[in-house]
């Protein structure tokens, strides 16, 4: 039996955790914490779970929780987080964080994007970014798994085979994509409410979005050189979902699409939660909504030579929440898809 904590578990990635575990016999969440809403029952904050999941919330005091489970998520801000991990891993405890405070090998990046001092130095050597496709088994023995955000592993798993192949170059790749509402958290600022969302399509972070250098180290560390990228995320007007668009230079001016097809076939083969669509298809959000796969569909562009990728997951899915499920899985030695195997909502 895995017996589970969860650190700040009444925001959207939160409850996707709740909603996906709730049901598993060989999960217990044996604790939930909220600052909000400390001491009502979870099914109160979340009613789609009375009669689920009813455990009452929590107040975050390590000391007093740490010994009522052996693995932890943590859904907090950065920096906050790192302090309440540090606390944790010290008593002994497996962590899974959802922040950016152990994402980045370097330090000093970390702190140049996010103008902050990282509080916890130390513990970046032994944390394992949380790509299950990449890291699979750093994340087996890791005692801290960094969750990647959403908009990195829509992108990288959608540059990932072309990149490590050799087939375009480590120059000049651009990212467009776009995210559900949901991707910014469950709070009530104007920019985010329904008259400013609602038929409504924006981009934001232009040149300088915070996800860039997170991106821009894995592709390196797959290309074996230093890669800078083009990022612009957008906002959508729908609830959950993602959807990016991944232009690359190709290498070779004579290479096919259904060779690259099959690079891409071949990479994730063995891929549970990659779908490779055929030569023509291409991904929407609908089709991965409420799951933890991500779609990939290519074509190229034989007036530019340049590899054009589709990738789309759901961003409180195979972007936070269930793939977090994936890595614990794999953490606590059992198949890694156990109650992951289901379809998107579609409707």
């Amino acid at each position: 039996m895995i017996k589970l904590g969860i650190i700040g578990s009444t925001g959207y990635v939160g409850a996707e955790i709740v909603r996906i575990l709730a049901a598993r016999k060989d999960v217990e969440i044996t604790v939930v914490t909220s600052e909000s809403f400390t001491g009502k029952p979870y099914s109160e904050v979340y009613p789609s779970l009375r009669g689920i999941f009813d455990k009452t919330c929590e107040e975050m005091d390590i000391d007093r929780i740490a010994h009522k489970a052996d693995y932890f998520i943590t859904a907090l801000p950065h920096g906050v987080s790192a302090k309440i991990v540090n606390q944790l891993l010290s008593k002994g405890k497996r962590v899974l964080d959802h922040s950016a405070d152990f994402r980045f090998r370097d330090v000093k990046v970390y702190e140049e994007w996010y103008k902050v001092e990282h509080p916890a130095k130390d513990l970046t050597k032994d944390a394992v970014y949380g790509l299950p496709e990449l890291y699979r088994d750093k994340i087996k023995d890791a005692r801290l798994v960094a969750n990647p955000g959403c908009y990195p592993t829509c992108s990288i798993l959608g540059i990932a085979p072309a990149l490590s192949n050799k087939l375009v170059s480590a120059k000049g790749i651009i990212i467009n994509a776009a995210s559900g509402v949901s991707g910014a958290g469950r709070k009530s600022d104007l920019s985010y409410s329904f008259c400013e969302t609602a038929e409504n399509f924006k981009a934001y972070g232009v040149s300088s979005h915070r996800h860039t250098p997170e991106i821009e180290q894995e592709l390196s560390q797959l290309s074996g050189e230093e890669v800078v990228i083009s990022f612009t995320p957008h906002l959508a007007p729908m609830k959950r979902g993602m959807l990016a668009t991944i232009y690359m230079d190709l290498n070779d001016t004579g290479l096919q699409l259904e060779e690259i097809h099959a690079v891409y076939r071949e990479f994730y083969k063995n891929e549970p939660f990659v779908r490779i669509l055929p030569v023509g298809k291409f991904p929407e959000t609908k089709f991965v909504a409420g799951s933890n796969f991500v779609d990939i569909g290519i074509s190229v562009d034989k007036r530019l030579n340049r590899l054009i990728v589709v990738s789309a997951l759901d961003n409180l899915g195979k972007g936070s929440a269930s793939q977090a499920i994936q890595a614990l899985n794999i953490m606590a030695g059992i198949d890694e898809t156990e109650g992951l195997i289901r379809p998107g909502l579609y409707i």
